[in-house]
C-alpha cells in the first residue's frame, strides 16, 4: 500500500469493492493514501490479500454485508465511523446488471435490481451523510451508466435505476451543498469488465467502431474519474454526471 497522499488521510467507503471497478477504486484510493472501508457479499482473493497486508485494519477494512439490508448498511457505516473517527467520502459502486425485455421479466429480477442499484445507494447515502453533517464536509459519488443517458433495448429496468441515481445526485447536491457536502455521478460507458464479458467479439467490435476514441474503456479509466472527484481539485464540482465513455454518447 502506497503512502503517496494528496491531503490528510480521508476515510472513504466504497460499496462492492471486491472485484472489477470496485477493486480499481479501492486500489486507487489506497495508492493516494486514503483509508478505505469496503464491503461485498463474499471475500475475493483481492480482498483477502489486502486484509493480510493490514490485519489490524489501520487503513483497510472489509466486511461481508448484504447491500439489500438497510440495517446492515447502517451498522457498517457506524462501524467505520467508530473505528476511524469520521466518514469523508462514499462511492456507491455496488450494483447488478439487469438484462431482459420488461414484459417478460420476472418480478424477482425487477425487485433485485431496484433493491441493489437504487435502494441500497439511498440507504448508504442516508447513513453516510449523517456522519458527514457532523463535520460539515464530504463527497458522495454515485456510479451511474451511459444507459441512464441513452436508451437501449433490453436494459429498461437497469437504465431506470441508474437514471434515478442521477436524479438523486442533482437533488442531493442542492440539499447537502450548504453543508459543504458534494454529490456527483460518474457514468461509465463500455469497459472491460463483467458487463461486456458475455459479448461476442463481433459485438465488441461494433461498440469500438461507434466509439470515437476507438477502444473499450478500462476499470482504471472509470476509477480515475472518481478519484478526481474525490480530490481537492474537484472542490467546486457538485450536482454533475461525468460521462466516461470514449465519446460513444456524444
Amino acid at each position: 500500500m502506497s503512502t503517496n497522499t494528496d491531503s490528510r488521510s480521508k476515510v472513504v467507503i466504497v460499496s462492492g469493492g471486491s472485484r472489477g471497478l470496485g477493486q480499481a477504486l479501492v486500489t486507487g484510493c489506497l495508492e493516494r493514501g486514503y483509508t478505505v472501508a469496503t464491503f461485498s457479499r463474499s471475500e475475493s482473493p483481492f480482498i483477502k490479500t489486502l486484509t493480510q497486508q493490514d490485519p489490524e485494519h489501520k487503513r483497510f477494512l472489509w466486511q461481508s454485508v448484504d447491500a439489500t439490508d438497510p440495517a446492515a448498511l447502517k451498522a457498517f457505516v457506524n462501524e467505520v465511523s467508530s473505528r476511524y473517527g469520521r466518514v469523508d467520502a462514499l462511492v456507491n459502486n455496488a450494483g447488478v446488471g439487469i438484462d431482459g425485455i420488461l414484459p417478460t421479466m420476472r418480478t424477482s429480477q425487477i425487485e433485485q435490481g431496484i433493491d441493489l442499484n437504487l435502494k441500497a445507494s439511498i440507504f448508504l447515502i442516508q447513513a453516510c451523510s449523517k456522519q458527514m453533517l457532523q463535520h460539515q464536509s464530504g463527497s458522495i459519488i454515485n456510479i451511474s451508466s451511459v444507459n441512464a443517458i441513452r436508451g437501449h433495448s433490453g436494459v429498461a429496468v437497469y437504465s431506470a435505476t441508474k437514471a434515478a441515481l442521477d436524479g438523486l445526485t442533482r437533488s442531493l447536491a442542492r440539499e447537502l451543498g450548504p453543508k459543504h457536502i458534494r454529490v456527483n455521478s460518474v457514468a461509465p460507458g463500455y469497459f472491460e469488465s463483467e458487463m461486456v464479458a458475455d459479448l461476442t467479439p463481433e459485438a465488441k467490435q461494433r461498440i469500438i467502431r461507434r466509439t470515437p476514441l476507438g477502444r473499450l474503456g478500462t476499470a482504471d479509466d472509470m476509477a480515475n474519474a472518481v478519484l478526481f472527484l474525490l480530490s481537492p481539485q474537484a472542490s467546486f464540482i457538485t450536482g454533475q454526471t461525468i460521462v466516461v465513455d470514449g465519446g460513444i454518447t456524444c
